[in-house]
This record gives C-alpha cells, sequence and structure tokens, in this order.
C-alpha cells in the first residue's frame, strides 16, 4: 500500500526542566531582548507567576482572565498592551491565559511565551479561541503559537487531583481527535497514541500521589505530544461539540472534555476499526481475543475516566435536557465534513443525551 499525505510540523521553542522556570524564561527573555513584558495570569496564579517572573522586568501584569476568552476581554488586553508598548507577551497559568495571550498575539503580532501550569495543551498549538454572542469562533493563525513554551513539572504539583485529572484528559481528548481529524497523518496519530500511551500511564499515578513530580513530568510530556499531533491533524468532531457546548451554554472547558470524549468515540471508533484497536492498546487495556476492537477502545477510555473519578454528566455541569436540540443544531452547523461517520441529528441527539444522563458509552 502506498502512502501520500501532507504534513505540517509547527516551528516551536521547548524549555522543559523541573524547577528551571524561572532561570529558562530569565534566559528566554534575555535572548530575545524584551524590555517591554505583559504578563498574563490569573489572580490565583499571581504568586506563582511571580515568582516564574523574579528575573524578568515585568513592565504590566495582567490578571483578568476569562474561560472561552470574550471578545470584549480581549479587546481590552489588546488596548493595554499596546499602551504600554509591550514587546513580549508571558502567560503562567492554564488555558484561558494561553488563549487571552493569543488573543492579544492574534492582532498585534507580539510574540508569546508560555508557561504552562496545567495540561491543557494550547500552548503548542496556533489554534485561537474566542466569545460573542454565545458563540465560540476558532480559527488557525501562526502569530498565535506561542514561540517558546516552558515546561515545569514542579508548577503542577498544586494543582488538585480533580482538576488535574479532567485538565489531563483534556489532553486525551487531543490524542483521540487527531486520530481522524481532517488532516490527520500517519505522523500525528503516531504523536497522538504516543501521547495516549503516556497520559493514560501518568494520570493514574497523579491521582494517587498528586505531589509525585516524575508523573507530572509524564503528564506535561503526554500533553504536548497530543497538542502537536492536534494542530497539525486539526479539530475533529469532539472539539467542535465542547466549543459549542462551551461557548453557547458556558460549561466549563476541561471537565465538559472529560464527559464528551468517551461518547464521541463510541460514535466513530466502529468505523475506524484498525486505529480503534491501537487506541486501545496505547491506553493500556488492549482488546481480547476476538473483542470487537471498537468496543474495546471505548471501554479502555471509559475505564479510564471511571478510575480517575472524572465528571461522567453534562447535567452536572450546567447543561439541561432542554439544551440539547439547540446544541445538536449548532454542532451540526460546524462539525467536519470528515469525520469517520455521518453527524446525523439522531447520531448527535444520542450522543449528548448519553453524556447529559451519564449513560455508559458502547459503540453504535
Amino acid at each position: 500500500m502506498t502512502m501520500t499525505f501532507e504534513h505540517v510540523t509547527l516551528g516551536q521553542r521547548v524549555l522543559f526542566g523541573s524547577g528551571a522556570a524561572a532561570a529558562n524564561l530569565a534566559g528566554e527573555v534575555r535572548r530575545r531582548g524584551a524590555g517591554r513584558v505583559m504578563v498574563i495570569a490569573t489572580p490565583s496564579a499571581r504568586p506563582l507567576a511571580e515568582r516564574v517572573c523574579r528575573d524578568v522586568d515585568v513592565a504590566l501584569w495582567w490578571d483578568e482572565v476569562v474561560q472561552h476568552v470574550p471578545v470584549p476581554l480581549a479587546e481590552a488586553a489588546r488596548t493595554a498592551a499596546a499602551a504600554h508598548g509591550v514587546d513580549l507577551l508571558v502567560c503562567v497559568g492554564g488555558g484561558s491565559a494561553v488563549g487571552l495571550a493569543k488573543a492579544v498575539a492574534l492582532t498585534s503580532g507580539i510574540p508569546v511565551v508560555a508557561v504552562p501550569t496545567t495540561y491543557a495543551g494550547s500552548e503548542a498549538t496556533n489554534v485561537w479561541g474566542m466569545t460573542e454572542g454565545r458563540t465560540k469562533t476558532t480559527g488557525v493563525d501562526d502569530r498565535v503559537l506561542p514561540e517558546t513554551v516552558v515546561y515545569d513539572a514542579t508548577l503542577t504539583t498544586s494543582l488538585p487531583v480533580e482538576f488535574s485529572v479532567v485538565s489531563g484528559l483534556n489532553a486525551v481528548a487531543h490524542c483521540v481527535d487527531s486520530l481522524w481529524a481532517p488532516r490527520t497523518d500517519p505522523v500525528n496519530r503516531l504523536m497522538a497514541l504516543e501521547g495516549a500511551r503516556v497520559l493514560a500511564a501518568a494520570l493514574p499515578r497523579i491521582a494517587a500521589g498528586p505531589g509525585a513530580v516524575a508523573a507530572r513530568e509524564q503528564a506535561l510530556y503526554g500533553c504536548y505530544l497530543a497538542a502537536v499531533a492536534f494542530a497539525s491533524a486539526g479539530s475533529g468532531l469532539h472539539h467542535t461539540i465542547c466549543h459549542v457546548l462551551g461557548g453557547a451554554f458556558d460549561l466549563p472547558h476541561a471537565p465538559t472534555h472529560a464527559v464528551v470524549l468517551p461518547h464521541v468515540l463510541a460514535l466513530n471508533a466502529p468505523a475506524v476499526p484498525e486505529r480503534a484497536a491501537r487506541l486501545a492498546d496505547a491506553l493500556g487495556r488492549p482488546a481480547g481475543p476476538g473483542q470487537d476492537p471498537a468496543a474495546a477502545a471505548v471501554a479502555a477510555l471509559h475505564g479510564l475516566c471511571r478510575d480517575l473519578g472524572a465528571p461522567a454528566r453534562l447535567a452536572d455541569l450546567g447543561f439541561g435536557a432542554d439544551d440539547v436540540a439547540e446544541a445538536v443544531r449548532r454542532v451540526r452547523a460546524a462539525a467536519p465534513p470528515s469525520n469517520p461517520v455521518p453527524v446525523t441529528e439522531a447520531a448527535v441527539t444520542a450522543l449528548l443525551t448519553g453524556a447529559l444522563t451519564g449513560a455508559v458509552p458502547g459503540p453504535r
């Protein structure tokens, strides 16, 4: 069988080292010759950000950070950056802080250095997202790709177990979506499967011992692989659904990914049995003799989520039965045509209803 594909790898500098964030960040600021640094971090992350930036001359601290990046907030941050003559953006925190830095970079071209403290993975992609009028719009632009990422596992040890779990499953979602996203190819599928393997091994260790730096290093490594794969493969049905639920219904980002992902896998896996088998193997629960690979993959993912104590019902996140019809319309309008199975009204309704009620997912 011949192979034909086009693969794009994004150019980015990665500095990985536990306990080295402050030194690596200061060195990166010096290397770039930046003199007007804007640091984006939530009020709760400010003490950590101050430690990370202890050797950096900060021109502007910005602590107004909201998930899904409302457009007015992005505009306010852009105005402040311009008023202070900012020449480098440093974001310290999770996906919302990275997302706001990207929104500023999108129109200003100011370079971004990201210091992640969760496993969201946004720091390794050129994808931006903003919300206006209950609609979350996403796009791809190389200006928003952080030029440097500073990874330090010690910055994640204070992350509560429950959030570590859902953030890690957000990274697993990047892996799963990359298996059939619009631009998927053998290279990013390989990274996605390795990311899934590493995350599936690391997350239970983090749940058992939140201070385990070695496990958190592995989780950061896995989330980086997942994000690089996702940036190359593009956004699939799972992320379409989660963007709709976040933008239109203001559901929390990472928990929504954790709830929805097994149901999307249950819908798509039967159409790609070879990839499903490889995913089940990566998750550490390979298909047994004669077992349907789709069923094995869904059971493996559902078992991981269950064992980690992840949320299982959209109803617990603020989504109701009365919201299903609107969500179905929005998902179908935005769903990628390359999805392995048709994104019919019945299919999306069943998927969202199962996620709403916490039904045990299974191949359809």
